[in-house]
């Protein structure tokens, strides 16, 4: 069912961030949750994972304190619907988001009102909620509002376009615009507010509130980092890397109408930007985690760290130079492994084993359930099965039959995972769709394709495809499914 092992850190010297960490008081208070979610970060680009031109010692030490999945899948392989599978516990098939569909006057499509979210079902659990970074999942005075969605207090980009500028001109808290003044045609680009830091800085302001309040906290933070564009304060972390990698200039947007509304900056070194922007979000973990120790809850805490899909290769990025995505093929936007298997740790101290790997086949929409047991909520309406039996080290884990994939973008395609067996269906809605099979167990790097020699194995992942898929007339995904841009 599932394998766990010890593993060595592959970076000498990988520490957490200093922090004072008092112990929990109680012991049966319910346990807090931080979840860190990257932004395209792949699966190589963590030390644990491999990584080997950079370090990231406080994301290696939460691996180092927790549990390391190899066979964690994101919900899909771009923002949003992978998102809205996390979210609501449902494979791509059947959440409600399917694809990123821009909607004016800013955002995307909404999750509609009343859908169970973690957000709703956690605050009714009593938890205080919080979600500091990109949305990306309606926008304000829509049913995906995150306010209509279980968040108590939000922080940041409610646009997942406008959030491509690091720069930005605004930003939202709840439903209110904040603008930066800081970041307009007055300043250089580049020398007015990261935006990111200033959402760090109200997340760890989150955490604080919430142990004043006496309150169990969830906290997401689905940080930008490192979705290009490319840029990063130049400060010591940047002058780390500049003059480290051969670079070769990026020419993007700095002006006209796509400038803070989508384009992507030009970079003069996009290479060490990339790794100084990877290597800011690890110094941003270690201070949540110095935070939670500070305040006498980290012992008391389940802290996740995943990314949304596989790494881009926009803006000057070079997933290839960084082996971001680690022996698997693909990038962002494919189904294949590259795009949708994810680096996924979890810490939890005292309850989850330490300094352990685990190859169990998991997904996003195994975090709803997770969430629901943790609470003492029933589970009954989700795709996903409960991970707190293996995090636990007790009997009773569940495993998934199969894992379906689907993308709405390039002709629409499909996937299934059964097994160590893997089928592919690309330009779905051609007249000749074209079909894949591939054995994960023998073929990791999916080279062979087994579709001609194994039809008995393909017609049954074939049929999963036709189960799976639930249509949804806003986000079509077979020829001849009805589409409607009605926003709810």
């Amino acid at each position: 069912m599932r394998h766990r092992t010890p593993y060595p850190l592959l970076l000498a010297g990988a520490a957490l961030a200093p922090g004072a960490c008092c112990e929990q008081e109680g012991g049966e208070a319910p346990p807090n949750i931080v979840f860190i979610l990257a932004d395209d970060l792949g699966w190589g680009d963590l030390g644990c994972y491999g990584q080997q031109l950079f370090s990231t010692p406080n994301i290696d030490g939460l691996a180092a304190n927790g549990v390391r999945f190899t066979q964690c899948y994101s919900g899909t392989s771009v923002s949003a619907p992978s998102r809205s599978c996390l979210l609501t516990g449902m494979h791509s098939g059947h959440t409600p988001i399917r694809g990123n569909l821009e909607l004016a006057p800013e955002g995307q499509f909404p999750l509609p009102e009343g859908i169970a979210t973690i957000f709703s079902e956690m605050r009714e659990a009593g938890y205080r909620t919080g979600a500091f970074g990109k949305w990306g999942l309606g926008f304000i005075g829509t049913s995906g509002e995150p306010s209509r969605q279980g968040i108590d207090e939000f922080y940041g980009f409610n646009c997942q376009k406008l959030a491509h500028s690091y720069y930005a001109d605004h930003i939202w808290h709840n439903s209110v615009r904040i603008d930066l003044p800081d970041n307009t045609d007055s300043v250089p680009y580049g020398e007015g507010t990261y935006v990111p830091d200033l959402i760090h800085r109200k997340a760890l302001e989150f955490l604080e509130g919430s142990v004043k309040e006496g309150r169990p906290f969830f906290l997401w933070y689905p940080t930008t980092i490192p979705h290009a564009e490319l840029i990063a304060p130049r400060d010591s972390i940047l002058q780390r890397f500049i003059g480290t990698f051969p670079e070769t200039p990026y020419s993007g947007t700095d002006s006209g109408p796509g400038f803070r509304t989508g384009g992507y900056c030009s970079q003069e070194y996009p290479k060490a930007t990339f790794a100084a922007m990877v290597t800011r979000l690890d110094v941003y973990v270690g201070e949540i985690i110095a935070t939670l120790k500070a305040l006498g809850v980290y012992d008391n805490t389940l802290i996740i760290f995943s990314s949304d899909n596989g790494p881009h290769l926009e803006g000057g990025a070079d997933p290839d130079f960084f082996d971001s995505n680690g022996p698997w093929r693909g990038y962002k936007r494919d189904l294949y492994e590259g795009g949708i298997r994810v680096p996924m740790i979890v810490s939890w101290p005292g309850r989850a084993d330490e300094g352990t790997e685990t190859d169990f086949v998991c997904s996003f929409w195994d975090l709803m359930p997770t969430f629901r047991e943790l609470a003492g909520v029933p589970d009954d309406a989700s795709d996903g099965i409960s991970l707190l039996p293996l995090l636990e080290s007790r009997e009773g884990q569940k495993e998934h039959e199969y894992l379906y994939f689907e993308f709405q973008e390039m002709g629409g395609r499909q996937a299934v995972r059964k097994g160590d067996w893997k089928a592919l269906c690309l330009n779905v809605r051609s007249e000749a769709p074209v079909y894949e099979l591939y054995n994960l167990a023998d073929d990791p790097g999916e080279t062979t394709d087994l579709s001609g020699e194994r039809p008995d194995i393909l017609s049954a992942l074939k049929d999963i495809m036709k189960e799976a898929h639930i249509p949804n007339p806003d986000f079509p995904l077979l020829r001849g499914e009805f589409y409607s841009k009605s926003m709810t």
